[in-house]
């Protein structure tokens, strides 16, 4: 079977009329009828920072050494203040405040960068609270870029193979926020910068190629 990042909500369609999100949910971003090449379908293309227009495309991956899709952007643009995203649609992502977010990432190439992220509580592209992981650093991040500043304020080294998967996770609640890499915990911070409820979107940097499926999202108490 083609492996994808999947829309299917675990409780219901009648739970996406009423704009609920339920736990733990795979996020479609790639629809069965959308080609690989094409533009994702789930996820809407925005920019901070500098440099070209952005270019998310349908890839063909083989996670778990089965063949499926996933999403990658595609410019290799090096503006090195350059952050790419594709924010999750829908009307059942459209104000999450506490959040579970979960999504496999492998790096592929970048010469200035090879990174992949999770924002969460975006208001818009200049505005939201991102954790990335960079294979060229081998580091995980986590900032708050406010009127398109973005401020690291935790991290921690670990060991970010490139051409491998990964897993990336963020838990937030309140101000506290917990960061997990390929299933164990590696921090925790607090910040109350952004309170507000936004979307999700998935993040990258600069001439960053890299490769995200199996995008979960689950909304918090």
């Amino acid at each position: 079977m083609l492996r994808s990042i999947t829309f299917v909500l675990a409780a219901a369609l009648s739970a996406l009329s009423l704009g609920v999100v339920l736990a733990a949910d795979s996020v479609e971003l790639v629809s069965v009828w959308n080609p690989v090449g094409a533009e994702p379908d789930g996820c809407m293309p925005a920019l901070t920072g500098g440099g070209g227009p952005v270019k998310w495309r349908n890839v063909e991956t083989d996670a778990d050494n089965q063949l499926g899709l996933g999403v990658a952007e595609q410019s290799r643009d090096a503006t090195d203040y350059r952050f790419p995203l594709c924010i999750v649609q829908g009307q059942a992502f459209g104000a999450l405040g506490n959040v579970d977010v979960s999504v496999r990432v492998r790096p592929v190439m970048g010469k200035v960068d090879q990174a992949g992220g999770i924002a969460i509580r975006l208001k818009d592209p200049r505005n939201y609270y991102v954790v990335r992981a960079n294979a060229l650093e081998d580091n995980v991040r986590l900032y708050a870029v406010i009127d398109g500043d973005r401020r690291q304020f935790a991290g921690k080294s670990v060991k970010v193979a490139a051409t491998q998967w990964h897993t990336l996770r963020l838990r937030a609640v309140g101000d506290r926020f917990t960061v997990y890499f390929d299933n164990e915990l590696l921090f925790e911070a607090t910040d109350r910068r952004i309170t507000e409820p936004g979307r999700v979107a998935l993040w990258t940097k600069a001439d960053s190629v890299t490769e995200f499926v199996d995008l979960t999202i689950e909304r918090l108490p």
